[in-house]
């Protein structure tokens, strides 16, 4: 039978380089918004196509066959192919309405856009928006989302970059929990309070690193990746934690803790791919989005 994938279904080859690229049908899963057996069974029907195995099951995930591997850049060229003809469609359109797909972090989908988007939504009604909350670096190349806010400078080529401001962090407790412990008043009875962390993700720890103090994840009583999640365990009293300073300083259930010890503020970008910024819809809630979060700030953009 022929092993090549000019014949197959998009949506099976999408299939194949999401498991190619993540290593399992879990990780696929999760990058094409569809369940572990939908994909198995996609991965099966391009093998049944063909005729040949693409992938050898390990007990840990799955790799590829010496066919896979040959098939993996043909299928590179041609999503390149699609998200560039998506691309340039979606950049040649001149009408106000239709979607724009917004990307930021859940801290910020949480606590900061919403009301950013109301704003939006109530200037402009023919405006729909897709609000992606995710700690993930969604790729602005394969038209995972329009606009990107991002707390860090992209890198990738071929986009549009603006650096909107940054914003402060600060040492937060919940009240209750300080009436227990009492507040610190130096880094020692700092240190030995309880703090919550990140479970997988490692930069509270080289925060900590950063300062002169050598911890690991046994150091945080309670762990989380979950952003929001994270800042609801602070406002309970499962012990100290980070925040913009902002959010923190406006909720009645939280004390800052003040401790001579210089935590980085976090970088405001705003990221789009340039043929996407040139759309008259995502031109006009970038310039939106660069206003608001401005607003948010707590310093301006530094010269370049």
């Amino acid at each position: 039978m022929d092993k090549s994938l000019g014949s197959l279904d998009w949506s099976l080859v999408q299939a194949f380089l999401a498991v190619a690229e993540t290593g399992s049908l879990s990780g696929a899963a999760r990058t094409l918004g569809l369940s572990q057996p939908t994909v198995g069974r996609h991965i099966q029907t391009i093998e049944d196509t063909l005729g040949a195995d693409l992938f050898r099951r390990k007990a840990r995930g799955m790799a590829l066959t010496e066919l896979g591997d040959t098939l993996l850049e043909p299928a590179r060229a041609m999503r390149n192919a699609a998200e560039a003809l998506s691309r340039a469609a979606t950049g040649g359109e001149t009408k106000m309405a239709g979607t724009v797909r917004i990307t930021a972090s859940l801290f910020v989908s949480h606590y900061i856009l919403p009301k950013v988007l109301a704003d939006v939504r109530h200037e402009y009604p023919e405006i729909q928006i897709d609000l992606v909350a995710s700690d993930q670096s969604e790729n602005l190349l394969f038209r995972e989302a329009d606009i990107a806010v991002r707390m860090y400078r992209p890198k990738q080529l071929d986009m549009i970059t603006r650096h909107i401001g940054d914003v402060t962090l600060g040492i937060f407790a919940a009240r209750t929990y300080l009436q227990r412990h009492g507040k610190p008043e130096n880094i020692n009875d700092f240190l030995a309070l309880d703090f919550i962390g990140y479970d997988r993700n490692e930069e509270i720890i080289q925060g900590f690193r950063n300062v002169g103090v050598n911890v690991d994840r046994n150091f945080f009583s309670v762990r989380t990746d979950n952003q929001t999640v994270y800042w609801e365990l602070v406002r309970a009293g499962c012990g100290v934690g980070f925040s913009q300073c902002r959010n923190g300083r406006a909720d009645p259930l939280v004390e800052e803790l003040d401790l001579p010890i210089d935590i980085p503020a976090l970088e405001v970008w705003l990221t789009a791919h340039e043929k996407i910024r040139q759309n008259p819809r995502v031109a006009r809630v970038w310039d939106i989005l660069a206003a608001r979060l401005a607003d948010e700030c707590d310093a301006k953009p530094r010269a370049s």
